[in-house]
Order: C-alpha cells, then sequence, then structure tokens
C-alpha cells in the first residue's frame, strides 16, 4: 500500500473522536446565538463561479483560489470567502425585500495560501450576513453578536478591535496620493511598520501635517481616548464622520453590556476590498490569528444587482477552538455513552437492552467478549456493562 495515502495534503487535517465532537457542541452553541439575535440559516455552494470571487468584487487574490473547470468550460472556485457567496445568492432571492435580512451559515472556505506558515487552507467558518441596514445600530448589533458568541463558546479574555475603512481612505485622498503608493502603504500599516511608511512618504511631496497622521496609524489603537485624539488630529469631513460613527457605535455597545471587549485600531486595514466602513477583528491568546473578523460593506451588493447596504462577520472555528484548548476551557461531552459487554450465551439480551435505551435517546454500544484482552480505557470511555458479569 502506498503509505502517502494515509496523509492528507498540506493545509487541511483530519478532526476525529473527541475533538470533533467537541467541535460539534461548540457549532451548536454558537448557532443558538445567531438564532437568538433572529438570523436564520442559509447554505450556499461549496463551489461558484469564478467571478463570484472576481478581483472587481475585492476578495481573495486570484493566484490563492481553488480553480477548475465544469464540463460546459466555465471556470469555478472553491469557496474562499462567505460573503461574496451570500451577496450573491441575496441578490438573487431578496431582490425585492423593503426590511433588512438577517442570515447565518456554517461550513468550509478553501484559501490557498501561498506561505503556507501553519496555517490551513481549509476551514470551518460561521458567520452572519445583515443585509438592508446601514445604520450604526446595524454595526453594534453585529459586533455585540460576535462577543456574544465567543463568551458563549467559553472565552472569558478576549479583545475585538474596531477600525473603519474611510479613516485611511480620507487621509490618502486629501494627500492626493497615487494609487500604487497607496497600496504600498496599506500594506506597511497592515503590518504595523512605521519605519516603512515614514520612509515612503519622506520621498512623496504629502502634506506634512497627513504625513504625520499616516505615520502614527500603525500605533493608534486603544481605548475610547484614542477615538478623541484621532478626531482632533484630522480635518478631512470624511475622516471625523468615521470617528463619530465608531463613537456612536461604542456608545450603543455599552448598552450591549461588551464595552470591555472592544477596542479601536486606526491601523486596521483588510485585505478584502470590498469593505466601506466599521472593520474589526476579534482576538485572544493561544492563538496567532483571528477569530472573529468583520465588517461593513455597502457596495458589495451591488455586483450582484442589489444596491444596499450590508455588515458581517465570521468566526473561524479552527482558530477558536486551538485557543479554547490552549487556555483549559473545557467543553464537556454531553453524550453518555454506555458499553455493553456480552458473550454468545447473553447476546439477545444485550440487543434487547441496547434496543431500549436507544429508544430512550442514549448512546450505546454493543462488544462482544470473544477472549480477547479488552483495552483498560474502556472505563474512562464510556459506562461499563458487562452482562457475563451481571450473571456471574
Amino acid at each position: 500500500m502506498n503509505q502517502k495515502l494515509l496523509h492528507t495534503p498540506e493545509g487541511v487535517r483530519d478532526i476525529y473522536g473527541d475533538e470533533c465532537e467537541r467541535k460539534q457542541i461548540i457549532e451548536q452553541r454558537l448557532h443558538t446565538v445567531l438564532k437568538n439575535y433572529g438570523y436564520r440559516d442559509i447554505e450556499t455552494p461549496t463551489f461558484e463561479y469564478f467571478d463570484v470571487f472576481g478581483s472587481d468584487v475585492g476578495t481573495i487574490p486570484s493566484a490563492q483560489l481553488y480553480k477548475f473547470f465544469d464540463r460546459e468550460g466555465n471556470t469555478l472556485v472553491l469557496r474562499p470567502d462567505f460573503t461574496p457567496s451570500i451577496a450573491r445568492a441575496a441578490g438573487r432571492y431578496f431582490m425585492d425585500s423593503d426590511r433588512p435580512v438577517r442570515l447565518s451559515y456554517l461550513g468550509r472556505t478553501f484559501v490557498n495560501h501561498q506561505e503556507h506558515r501553519g496555517r490551513l487552507k481549509e476551514n470551518t467558518e460561521i458567520g452572519a450576513e445583515l443585509i438592508g441596514e446601514g445604520s450604526a445600530d446595524a454595526d453594534a448589533e453585529i459586533i455585540a453578536m460576535a462577543a456574544d458568541m465567543l463568551l458563549t463558546s467559553g472565552l472569558s479574555d478576549f479583545q475585538i478591535s474596531i477600525g473603519h475603512v474611510a479613516f485611511f481612505e480620507s487621509l490618502v485622498k486629501e494627500a492626493g496620493i497615487d494609487e500604487e503608493t497607496v497600496e504600498h502603504l496599506r500594506i506597511l500599516i497592515h503590518n504595523h511598520n512605521t519605519f516603512g511608511v515614514e520612509k515612503l512618504l519622506s520621498s512623496r511631496h504629502i502634506d506634512e501635517r497627513i504625513a504625520k497622521i499616516l505615520t502614527s496609524l500603525p500605533v493608534m489603537n486603544g481605548s475610547v481616548e484614542m477615538l478623541e485624539k484621532a478626531y482632533e488630529m484630522t480635518q478631512g469631513l470624511k475622516a471625523k464622520e468615521s470617528v463619530l460613527r465608531l463613537q456612536e457605535v461604542l456608545r450603543l455597545l455599552r448598552i450591549f453590556g461588551m464595552e470591555e471587549h472592544v477596542s479601536f485600531d486606526f491601523g486596521m486595514l483588510s485585505t478584502y476590498m470590498y469593505y466601506t466602513g466599521i472593520i474589526f477583528r476579534g482576538y485572544t491568546y493561544g492563538t496567532g490569528d483571528a477569530v472573529v473578523k468583520g465588517g461593513r460593506y455597502d457596495n458589495l451588493l451591488g455586483h450582484f444587482g442589489k444596491e444596499t447596504p450590508s455588515a458581517g462577520f465570521v468566526v473561524v472555528l479552527g482558530n477558536l477552538m486551538n485557543a479554547l484548548s490552549r487556555q483549559k476551557i473545557g467543553v464537556s461531552l454531553e453524550t453518555r455513552r454506555t458499553l455493553i459487554l456480552y458473550t454468545e450465551s447473553s447476546r439477545d439480551e444485550a440487543h434487547r437492552m441496547a434496543a431500549a435505551m436507544r429508544q430512550e435517546g442514549r448512546s450505546c454500544e454493543l462488544i462482544l467478549k470473544d477472549g480477547k484482552t479488552l483495552p483498560e480505557d474502556l472505563t474512562g470511555y464510556a459506562q461499563i456493562l458487562d452482562l457475563q458479569e451481571k450473571h456471574g
């Protein structure tokens, strides 16, 4: 046998046994939160037409998509990101809806990362999209819901950092910076490279005041005081409006009781170019990547024929499970197992007993005692019922 067939490709892994059961328990808990907020489930295909995730949509770069062809020669891709799929579905099924549409989902995404660095290429994500609502109330709702889901999972020590796309875009527009420089600047700020930002701007003829603000963006993060500082240091109307929006979102999050879990980061710039307003990421210790990612995308549905403001987020299950494990936050297995050991003489009784237990909704397994030595750890696996022992 080819031993290679026993292993998975790089970037994917098997999940089984107790780990798989714990993951399913967490999925159920998070799904309950979504239902409590009034979100209804939707399932979209695992693969879609290439154009759903094309460069004009502003999602994953083409080089990181898993692409293949159907019989008609159409280019298809495995879903790398749920939001464009949901936007496409909303454009088809909710075109005439005049009220907000709340959709939730659970499934897998596939991204062929160019640099692996231990990152999985297949991830389970659970998330929500609030379509047709452009208010600060909607922004606060999705952030509060994301925080609620993390609390429900068992986490208590986490922080959701919130930024606003318009703050950066207003500054570069006011400074008249060309598109190529903006993209370079975006990468430097995203990587918190203050020295690189300063060096890049020093080679351009940019207003000194704006250059100073842009240089400080990688370290402009903190609590409510950061909002006040950001408002005072900028003169651009759009930038000031973005800060006022964040202040209103914070006011609403206080009502939700989530203030202690949020902070602000004006250097947060997403690689997803469809975001137009708030963006946020949730972090905790025990994992290097965000456990929550989301934001506002008011123009995305226009690509699918429905001009309407929207916002949403995803919880990355793998990252969340890693955090729970490394923080030693237990996820109790809810299934009570019974293991019936029987001999040939008690076979019929064993099957009758197992059938009765299953009718009661209990988990029951059968093992025929045939003289082989049974594993010593069976008592830790389930409640043991030995029929031979019972009848002596």
